[in-house]
């Protein structure tokens, strides 16, 4: 393949970096557009506990994949990939650069590297295992997910439901480990990739998570948990933010603990995501006040 003209820019990073407003500096500066890549912020009936860009954010840069589903709409990190891919395809016809910007690990690698072309959901299996994961929970399906695929068990982040039943779909479905499957081939992308990864000092991080959620209790997570209480069975609200706020409006706990496992969850959220990204070499880790390095990499 010969010299590629056009750019991908990856800002990645952990919930409360500030990957937002980086975000759109970088792409105010490049005046291009910006791709979401937070697998929560696809839902429009979600805002507060999603931490999505405000509407004056939003009204600075042309923003892409934020607001697009419903929360009842079934999606997948495959649709993800394919409709990226053909945005970019557009965006790149009036841009040399278009930036996207998250903290979904998954979403970024699909558009990335491609994702493994496994079986397609077989519609009766997953309501048996749906149905398991109901009457058994998920410490039930993670004991059989270690049984069967020891490999992926350990790797697999094991508070994420649907990422177990769909690894459990995929080995009874074929009879071959999920692990085995994921080939982790990295597809030929016509356009350049940089990726850069914004951390802060641990004890400073921290803090912002702490201040964000105190801001998401002032600016009404409860109203808007509230009015998605008859919701809360779909994936979209099975997350950080909404599942201690369905606690606290079921009368388990009070509001002050629903605020302390609040920031106690996003904390574990935000190193997770570190985990994950602390994978691939291919990052370029800066401080969100480091946006010369960013300019001069590309």
């Amino acid at each position: 393949m010969g010299v590629k003209q056009h750019n991908l820019i990856v800002i990645a990073g952990p919930t409360a970096v500030g990957k937002t407003s980086f975000a759109i500096e970088l792409a105010a500066i490049l005046k291009t557009e910006i791709i979401s890549a937070d697998s929560r912020q696809f839902y429009k009936e979600i805002s507060i506990g999603t931490a999505k860009p405000s509407p004056e954010e939003l009204a600075l840069i042309p923003h892409h994949f934020i607001n697009n589903l419903s929360i009842s709409d079934y999606y997948n990190v495959s649709k993800f990939e394919n409709e990226v891919l053909d945005l970019l395809n557009k965006l790149f016809l009036q841009h040399k650069n278009v930036v996207m910007v998250g903290g979904s690990g998954l979403y970024i690698d699909a558009v990335c590297k491609g994702i493994d072309d496994l079986p397609d959901a077989d519609e009766s299996l997953r309501k048996e295992l749906k149905l398991q994961f109901k009457n058994n929970g998920l410490d039930d399906l993670l004991k059989e997910l270690e049984r069967l695929d020891l490999d992926y068990y350990n790797e697999i982040d094991k508070s994420n439901p649907n990422r177990v039943l769909r690894a459990l779909e995929v080995i009874k479905s074929t009879g071959l480990k999920f692990s085995d499957l994921r080939k982790k081939s990295v597809k030929e992308r016509p356009f350049n990739i940089h990726k850069f990864c914004l951390n802060r000092e641990r004890d400073e991080l921290f803090e912002r998570i702490s201040v964000r959620v105190d801001q998401m209790i002032e600016e009404g997570l409860v109203n808007e948990a509230k009015k998605q209480w008859s919701n809360r069975n779909h994936n979209a609200l099975n997350t950080v933010g909404y599942k201690e706020i369905f606690r606290y409006l079921d009368g388990d706990i009070d509001l002050e603990q629903a605020i302390i496992d609040l920031k106690t969850n996003t904390r574990r959220y935000a190193k997770r995501q570190l985990t994950w990204f602390k994978r691939d070499d291919s990052y370029l880790w800066i401080h969100p006040n480091q946006m010369d390095q960013v300019l001069k990499s590309i």
